[in-house]
C-alpha cells in the first residue's frame, strides 16, 4: 500500500525533515513515486484525489495472514493491512452486516465518531483488537488518520518527499526509495 499526500493534508513531523549528516531527503515528486511504485507494482490500483494526493493497493507481496485491502465509502478511503480479531463484536457494534470487512469496519468507527461526538482519534484504535495497520483519508474533511496495532506488528512507515508531501507505505523498500532516509517507522497505537 501507498499514499501520498500535500503537506497541507499529511503534516508530517518536524522530526522527519531535520537535517543529519549524510542524510539525504530529496528522492522524488509524488508523480515520481507513483511511477516507480506502478514499475514496481504492475498490479497497483491507484486512486488519484486531488492537488497531486493518491492512494495505491498491489497485492503483490503480500503476506497471507496480513491481507490488504481497500474500501471507499462515502468519500473516506480506507487502506487497511491486516486483521481484527473482534470483527463480529465491532460488526454488532457498529450495525454492520456480517460481509464488512475490516476496512469497512474502521470507516464506521471513525464516521461515528466524527459525526457523534467531538472523541479524540484514538478512540477508533482503542477498540480494534488485532494486528494491523490503516490509512484513511476523508475526502470532505480533508482528514488524514493513520494507525498501526498496540504492538506495531503490520509495517508501516512514513516519510516526507522532496516538495514536502507525506508519503506513507508498508514497504520499506518503496519508502526508501521514495524518502531517501526521510522516514521512519510510523509508531504503534
Amino acid at each position: 500500500m501507498l499514499a501520498v499526500f500535500e503537506k497541507s493534508i499529511g503534516k508530517p513531523p518536524i522530526e522527519l525533515s531535520l537535517p543529519a549528516v549524510g542524510r539525504k531527503c530529496l528522492n522524488g515528486s509524488p508523480e515520481e513515486i507513483a511511477e516507480t511504485f506502478r514499475s514496481w507494482r504492475s498490479d497497483s490500483t491507484f486512486y488519484c484525489l486531488s492537488d497531486s494526493n493518491f492512494l495505491a493497493l498491489s497485492h503483490e507481496g503480500e503476506n497471507p495472514v496480513y491481507p490488504r485491502s481497500i474500501v471507499v465509502m462515502d468519500d473516506i478511503f480506507c487502506i487497511f493491512s491486516g486483521a481484527l480479531y473482534n470483527t463480529c463484536e465491532l460488526r454488532r457494534h457498529y450495525g454492520l452486516s456480517r460481509q464488512a470487512t475490516e476496512a469497512m469496519i474502521v470507516i464506521e468507527a471513525y464516521r461515528v465518531l466524527r459525526d457523534r461526538a467531538p472523541y479524540p482519534p484514538d478512540q477508533v484504535v482503542k477498540e480494534l483488537e488485532g494486528k494491523f495497520s490503516f490509512i484513511l483519508f476523508d475526502s470532505k474533511a480533508s482528514t488524514l488518520f493513520l494507525s498501526r496495532d498496540r504492538d506495531g506488528s503490520v509495517q508501516l512507515h512514513w516519510g516526507i518527499a522532496d516538495d514536502g508531501s507525506l508519503v506513507c507505505t508498508d514497504d520499506p523498500n518503496v519508502i526508501s526509495e521514495a524518502c531517501g532516509k526521510c522516514y521512519t517507522p510510523f509508531p504503534p497505537g
